[in-house]
């Protein structure tokens, strides 16, 4: 660690300054649950009074509003799935009137119809208020500026951080995505403490200030708030190193509000705290649906506890973590990094495979750039995987092949099956500035 983030670390402290924490952060566990529990009744009553679909669901599975006396009671409640969103495209999930409805936004529906989810003036509010307790809680201060290099539009991520950061007191420069020469230039000239992107489009902002001939451990940049995509500890160490900054991660889905569900705490880094006094969490068996007890991995589910335009019950992130108990904000649990999606796994030969995984081994492999993509064809009758590295630019060409060989033989060791490996050009493969999509998958199309 430079004296520039132990500086940084010194001024932030090891725990958070009581004073400047929300009155929801300083809950006991038994205000907490109790408040939960209240939130969670109303939430249940007015999705079965307003949305239809919750309403047949709710009856189909024999279970009424009323029948939630404690939390443990929700595991009896049906699931929410994307598909679900989808069929009732586009307002049929909302509980409110339309004209009640001050914001929609939408995913991509790259794979289908987008899922539209609505916000009413409160709930714009809940959200300012959730994304400005977790840039807090990354260490922003209000008076930081702060460079937001989140996609703006349908996507959540660009508003959702603006609006927090606003409410914060931050001073924001709503750049979005690309551009990325001019991201350097401003991050230059404005002089931010606080950058927000996906960890993805970061690594292409720091290979840009070397390449202007910027040395990006001198910016201003203090804290790196990324979310958006998993990214594992070896990324972290990556971007720490390169920046000298400290580097957090957020959580958040369209679906069940936008970025601020859960934030990880500068003072610790050991996960994501949830903001539980809006957003209840399950990890559930993702093969089963049965709820996992605390500390088991699985699939991450979500219920909105003060939702007015868009609630959702028991909603399937696809996300695989596990929950926690909390450190930093003691009441509220901690869900471990998220590292890899149910709906991004990689089934290789009868092996399961996570992109993070193969990103761990790249990151560490001498000469390798952190910048890789994937292909999934079909070669005879066996899926083949190919990974494309790029080389760094100071790499010697004679070592790419070793290097080749070290990640592929790191992947045979850590998951049990083999994959090809090629280490290309440096700034050859396409970069990404929004969420990254490391997995082309080509196997119908090669008559899988």
């Amino acid at each position: 660690m430079t004296a520039a983030t132990s500086e940084t670390t010194r001024r932030l402290g090891t725990a958070p300054d009581p004073g400047t924490l929300d009155p929801a952060e300083r809950l006991s566990l038994d205000e907490l649950r109790a408040q939960q529990l209240e939130r969670l009744r109303w939430s249940l009553r007015h999705a079965y009074e307003n949305v239809p679909h919750y309403r047949r669901a709710f009856d189909d599975a024999g279970v009424h509003p009323d029948d939630c006396r404690e939390l443990a009671d929700l595991a009896r409640f049906p699931t929410t799935s994307k598909t679900d969103l989808r069929d009732n495209y586009p307002f049929g999930m909302f509980a409110v009137p339309r004209e009640q409805v001050r914001r929609v936004h939408a995913s991509s529906g790259t794979t289908g119809r987008p899922t539209v989810v609505g916000y009413t003036e409160r709930d714009l509010g809940t959200w300012a208020t959730v994304m400005a307790r977790s840039i807090r809680a990354a260490g922003g201060r209000p008076g930081d500026v702060l460079h937001n290099a989140y996609g703006y539009g349908l996507f959540t991520g660009g508003l959702g951080a603006h609006y927090g950061a606003e409410q914060l007191g931050c001073t924001v420069v709503p750049v979005s995505g690309g551009m990325t020469p001019r991201q350097v230039q401003l991050i230059t000239d404005f002089r931010p403490r606080i950058v927000m992107v996906t960890p993805s489009y970061m690594l292409t902002v720091i290979d840009e200030f070397e390449k202007q001939g910027l040395d990006p451990r001198a910016s201003s940049l203090e804290i790196g708030i990324f979310g958006a995509e998993p990214w594992t500890e070896q990324m972290r160490r990556e971007m720490e190193q390169r920046l000298d900054i400290q580097a957090v991660d957020i959580y958040g889905l369209s679906e069940v509000m936008g970025p601020g569900v859960a934030q990880e705490c500068v003072e610790t880094k050991d996960g994501l705290h949830i903001w539980e006094d809006h957003f209840y969490p399950e990890v559930i068996d993702p093969l089963t649906g049965e709820v996992l007890p605390e500390g088991e991995r699985g699939e991450l589910v979500f219920t909105s506890l003060t939702k007015e335009a868009m609630p959702v019950v028991r909603y399937r992130t696809r996300d695989l973590t596990r929950l926690l108990p909390g450190t930093a904000r003691p009441g509220m649990r901690r869900m471990e990094k998220v590292t890899g999606r149910t709906d991004d796994m990689i089934i290789l030969r009868g092996v399961n495979l996570f992109p993070t995984q193969i990103e761990e081994i790249v990151l560490r492999t001498p000469g390798l750039s952190p910048h890789f993509a994937l292909e999934l064809t079909t070669r005879g009758r066996l899926d083949h995987l190919t990974c494309r590295i790029e080389a760094r630019p100071d790499s010697p060409a004679e070592r790419r092949d070793a290097a080749a060989a070290e990640v592929a033989k790191g992947v045979k060791d850590m998951v049990g099956t083999s994959i090809e490996v090629l280490v290309v050009d440096p700034e050859t493969l396409p970069r990404s500035v929004g969420k990254l999509q490391r997995l082309r998958d080509l196997r119908k199309r090669t008559g899988a």
